[in-house]
């Protein structure tokens, strides 16, 4: 999967992550949140460039390869980055796609320079994995110049340290025939009168990622700040779900991954009755089954990873690969923290915080459940 360059770039973030992240993890963890001049060290390393076009100050590399080896290596060493993941992996994605010229001339250089932190809001409170329910409103001004956006959000990872937010918000009611019908794509300045960020959220895991809610009182959005066509909003979100979706699914495989790596380690040191752990029959084969998921799941993202760069990932593809991946890093991952004993219930060790962390990737980007309906929709039920 991975050629020469990828593998110079794994190297390279690697090292980063062993000397700049891994000794202050722990202090991150207890405050609960990256320190913001983390994204600038991260944005020095090209991290937020990669598929950037030139012109704009990026690598122009069109390949989900490097994100696939940033959530790989972060995985192995036990931490994550708080919401720089939504930043370039998602974020990126709706500016290369549906930005105009002029929009990308002004978002794309500090967003690779990590001098605007990007985040997206769909979910609002009560609406969960049913987009189309959101009831946030933007109102075209008289004069035509301005969106006047109200509502609420929740569950917005990045919502702490965003400077820039993709509002997804009703600027026409829904049809009687189609409950997508009127949602737009706004881009608003977090800076802007009536933008408020409400309560970091208390999270299960992911404790080092800015989680907030926000809120929106008369915020003026300039008409230049709409991204896309107004009323496109839900299927411009249709189509950068297949992404988000491999983005999860490959997060698990390699969580599964570093999990497996951790209890090896583990067991080959804890000595039981007199012996390693690690020298009971039982540990072998519970490891062997583990790493035989951990393989069955590293191929399922290998094809996926290579139709998305081939533009042939389609939304069931998609669903199927997070489905399976997600289930694999639950079962895998439970093992091996029973491998640990005790100690895998202690968050000092980092198969707890791993557990912890893993339990949402069968819920964001779309609830196992709604991805076995999408799969039995391509499957004609």
């Amino acid at each position: 999967m991975f050629d020469e360059d990828h593998e110079s770039f794994r190297k390279t973030f690697r090292a980063f992550l062993e000397s700049e992240v891994v000794p202050h993890f722990d202090e991150w963890y207890a405050a609960g949140i990256v320190p913001r001049e983390v994204y600038h060290q991260l944005a020095e390393l090209g991290i937020f460039g990669i598929e950037v076009p030139e012109e704009y100050g990026g690598a122009g590399l069109e390949t989900f390869k490097y994100e696939a080896v940033l959530l790989e290596e972060t995985s192995r060493a036990g931490i994550s980055l708080g919401g720089s993941g939504v930043h370039v992996m998602l974020c990126l994605h709706y500016i290369l796609g549906l930005a105009t010229a002029e929009q990308k001339e002004r978002w794309l250089p500090p967003f690779v320079a990590a001098d605007e932190m990007w985040a997206i809001a769909m979910t609002e409170p009560g609406t969960g994995s049913d987009l189309a329910g959101m009831r946030t409103t933007a109102k075209l001004s008289e004069d035509g110049t301005h969106y006047v956006l109200n509502g609420a959000k929740t569950f917005i990872t990045g919502g702490v340290h965003a400077d820039r937010v993709i509002v997804c918000a009703r600027t026409s009611p829904a049809s009687e025939t189609d409950r997508r019908f009127g949602i737009s794509l706004l881009v608003v300045d977090t800076k802007s009168p009536g933008y408020a960020v409400g309560r970091k959220l208390d999270k299960l895991g992911l404790k080092v990622s800015d989680t907030a809610e926000l809120s929106f009182t008369d915020v003026q959005v300039p008409l230049e700040n709409l991204l896309g066509e107004e009323g496109q909003g839900f299927s411009y979100l249709g189509a950068n779900l297949p992404r988000e979706r491999l983005g999860i699914a490959i997060g698990a495989y390699a969580q599964a991954a570093a999990a497996v790596r951790f209890a090896l380690e583990y067991v080959k040191e804890r000595k039981v009755f007199g012996q390693p752990v690690a020298a009971f029959q039982n540990t072998k084969f519970e490891l062997a089954a583990c790493q035989a998921e951990v393989d069955a799941a590293q191929a399922v993202c290998d094809r996926a990873l290579e139709a998305l760069d081939a533009g042939e990932l389609t939304p069931a593809e998609a669903a199927s690969a997070k489905l399976f991946c997600t289930e694999v890093a639950h079962r895998v991952i439970d093992r091996c923290l029973q491998l640990h004993g005790g100690y895998g219930f202690m968050n000092e060790y980092p198969i707890a915080r791993l557990y912890a962390d893993n339990r949402v990737n069968r819920i964001y980007g779309g609830t196992s459940e709604v991805m076995k309906v999408l799969i039995a929709k391509d499957m004609g039920l």
